[in-house]
């Protein structure tokens, strides 16, 4: 990947155009890598449903379905380790809700740890993480960050660490898509990117930004 040309950090910038539609070269490994974390992320959202959903009750008279949670867990903790117990993902919460309404489970103060193969951790954070059924939509909500450190992959390329941190981030796993319509920010190594809104394209590995952009690119 051809080095960019050093350039200065950015003052306030006047507004680039809206729908920055091209990706930038610097941000090539950024479409590599973001499938593998986001999917890294999600992994662990069917097993602990499974896991944390109360066993099936013997029948009883049918009531009306609410909004009201029909089953909840406070200050957990779960696991979930691979076949040879190495730790894989973890999830901390102070609360967590399931609505039968919508079929869709809340976690309050959520903290998530995934581990990828040869060490690549992944953590995310959010006030409240929330899933729907099918566990293909998420939604973090409130301080929303997701990172990636810094690491290597199987074939020893060095990954910078990588950060998305906005208000609102939304993970669909099917296709595989980052959007956010609040301002956002991605941060790579040195270099730094604010926009208005964020919208990433897993199957085409398109990154695009819309809104004022502004950037600040270190020298390679």
């Amino acid at each position: 990947m051809t080095s960019p040309a050093p350039l200065q950090p950015l003052g306030p910038a006047p507004a680039v155009r809206s729908a920055v539609r091209r990706p930038w070269r610097v941000w090539d490994q950024v479409s590599i890598y973001l499938p593998v974390l986001l999917m890294g992320l999600m992994a662990l959202a069917s097993y602990w449903l499974l896991r944390a959903a109360p066993e099936a009750a013997l029948p009883a008279v049918a009531r009306p379905v609410t909004n009201e949670p029909d089953y909840f867990m406070r200050r957990f903790s779960v696991k979930v380790f691979d076949a040879n117990g190495v730790l894989k993902t973890e999830v901390f919460g102070a609360e967590a809700r399931h609505h039968p309404d919508t079929d869709t489970v809340e976690i309050d103060q959520a903290r998530i740890r995934s581990l990828q193969a040869g060490g690549l951790l992944t953590t995310a954070t959010a006030q409240r993480v929330t899933s729907n059924a099918a566990q293909t939509e998420f939604v973090l909500e409130g301080d929303a960050v997701v990172v990636r450190e810094a690491g290597r992959t199987a074939d020893g390329s060095v990954l910078p660490r990588l950060e998305f941190r906005g208000d609102l981030l939304q993970v669909f796993t099917e296709p595989q898509r980052l959007l956010s319509d609040r301002p956002v920010t991605v941060v790579r190594g040195n270099d730094r990117i604010n926009a208005d809104s964020l919208d990433y394209q897993g199957d085409d590995q398109v990154v695009l930004f819309k809104g004022r952009v502004k950037a600040q690119l270190s020298p390679r």
